[in-house]
């Protein structure tokens, strides 16, 4: 009993080392670039990990430059994104309820073929997207979202997983007492699927938040940066002109934390929601 005892200790150690060392791993790039974001720099690139002279003026210079508008950028990636995870959610949680509740003809092969479409990376169609898009002459924000809501469809296995777990014969008791289809999604459907719509919403707005694939095909062609989102904007802030990449290093470190704020306080917030909802959608997904 003893030896098993010394014996889960020893594993706990190096357990707990293991996640300590992959802790600190992960720590010290996001540690650098607060810091970095904080150091005075007028000769390119910053060399030190901690700053030798200390400076708000990379945050207040990213506000203040001209040249490249990061409130607008701000505003733009904030109405993509928020426009796209409302209706990514919708599409995702409809398609998720009906693949899982109902029974129609041409059920299973649907779910194979998205399934296998689904292992197939988006950017692969970004060619494709972008003459799409070209040709219907909407190669801006309103064709961005286009692209982001055009396959959330695709992503409702974690959703179906979740609404498997819910008891059938609460459906059943509502329709025998009159409920239509509609009724039991929008009145027990939706409600007891309060976990997988904040997981669902908070991964969708976290992609176009984020992305810079299909943000700088899209948005590349119009040559004017206050139609950018912060990705693609951040990205032409360095390579814009010859010495962009030293010039405005400094600004584009402070406007990456900046960027990272708002998705690590709502990860936070929302973190309890987001662990139920895809274990919960995991166990029969």
């Amino acid at each position: 009993m003893k030896s098993y005892s010394n014996q889960r200790k020893v594993s706990l150690f190096f357990r707990y080392l293991l996640l300590t060392i992959l802790a600190i791993l992960w720590l010290i790039p996001i540690l650098w670039i607060v810091l970095a974001s904080f150091s005075y720099n007028d000769t390119g690139f910053i060399s030190t990990f901690f700053p030798e002279k200390w400076t708000f003026q990379n945050y207040i210079g990213i506000f203040t430059n001209s040249q490249f508008p990061y409130l607008h950028w701000i505003i733009n990636t904030l109405l993509v994104a928020i426009i796209s995870a409302t209706l990514s959610t919708f599409f995702q949680i409809s398609v998720a309820y009906v693949l899982s509740r109902l029974r129609f003809r041409l059920r299973k092969p649907f779910l194979q073929i998205a399934l296998v479409l689904g292992m197939f990376p988006g950017f692969m169609s970004m060619i494709a997207l972008y003459y799409i898009l070209k040709g219907l002459n909407m190669l801006n924000l309103g064709g961005l979202i286009l692209v982001y809501v055009g396959g959330a469809g695709l992503g409702f296995y974690v959703a179906k997983g979740f609404f498997d777990t819910i008891p059938r014969s609460l459906d059943e008791a509502a329709e025998l007492d009159g409920a239509t289809k509609w009724q039991v999604f929008t009145k027990i459907g939706l409600p007891l699927s309060k976990p997988m719509i904040v997981y669902t919403a908070l991964t969708t707005f976290m992609a176009p938040w984020v992305d810079f694939i299909f943000s700088g095909i899209i948005l590349s062609t119009s040559g004017d940066p206050k139609t950018y989102t912060i990705a693609y904007g951040l990205y032409n802030m360095l390579s814009s002109s010859k010495g962009s990449a030293t010039t405005y290093f400094a600004q584009f470190v402070a406007g990456c934390v900046i960027t990272a704020i708002p998705i690590t306080i709502l990860f936070v917030i929302m973190q309890k929601f987001y662990v139920s909802g895809i274990t919960a959608g995991a166990d029969n997904g």
